[in-house]
């Protein structure tokens, strides 16, 4: 199996070109436009490209963090020594035979050296302690009035992360996903 994702947005300019020739109803764009791309490098290696809204959902994260030795930041988020809360796993290809590639050890878990844990402070309605994600309290505030920051901006917890900090996704990117993540 070879996981296939992105650090940082760099994707994000080719999938907004895509979308504009989609229909505006498209339930789920990004999802579609990743299975799209995926898809036609599966064909040409001759894989099986599945993605992570595929049902039966598929273990993504555990094969995240098998394959590059990650673990979850305080927010949840598998936390990446290089692109921080700012990667994504758009899918992977399952090949038939061995492709030679051995997982890696990411070393020492970036949020072990974070004394001060901003992303822990930095949510205006507490949604993230050591103790879970508090989602409906995010959900609350997301749709009243005063989510109109995080909602146009993204997570001020995620964005709070000192790490990966030059891979931040941009305002329309965290927008978008913010936008999906509330429906």
């Amino acid at each position: 199996m070879l996981l296939i994702g992105q650090g940082g947005a760099a994707p994000w300019p080719h999938f907004r070109k895509w979308r504009e020739r989609q229909p505006a109803n498209l339930a789920n764009p990004l999802d579609t436009w990743s299975a799209e791309v995926i898809g036609a490098v599966a064909r040409k290696f001759g894989a099986k490209a599945v993605s992570p809204s595929d049902r039966p959902f598929l273990p993504f994260q555990q094969w995240a963090m098998r394959a590059e030795g990650l673990k979850p930041s305080p927010l949840g988020i598998l936390m990446h020594p290089e692109y921080g809360l700012w990667h994504a796993y758009r899918g992977a290809l399952l090949f038939d035979r061995p492709i030679g590639i051995e997982p890696r050890n990411a070393g020492i878990h970036p949020c072990d050296n974070c004394a001060s844990k901003p992303c822990l402070s930095t949510c205006p309605v507490g949604a993230f302690t050591t103790g879970g994600f508090a989602f409906e309290a995010c959900m609350e505030h997301l749709r009243s009035s005063q989510g109109g920051v995080c909602l146009a901006g993204g997570c001020l917890a995620r964005n709070a992360c000192p790490i990966g900090t030059r891979y931040c996704y941009p305002a329309e990117v965290q927008a978008f996903h913010m936008a999906k993540f509330v429906r």
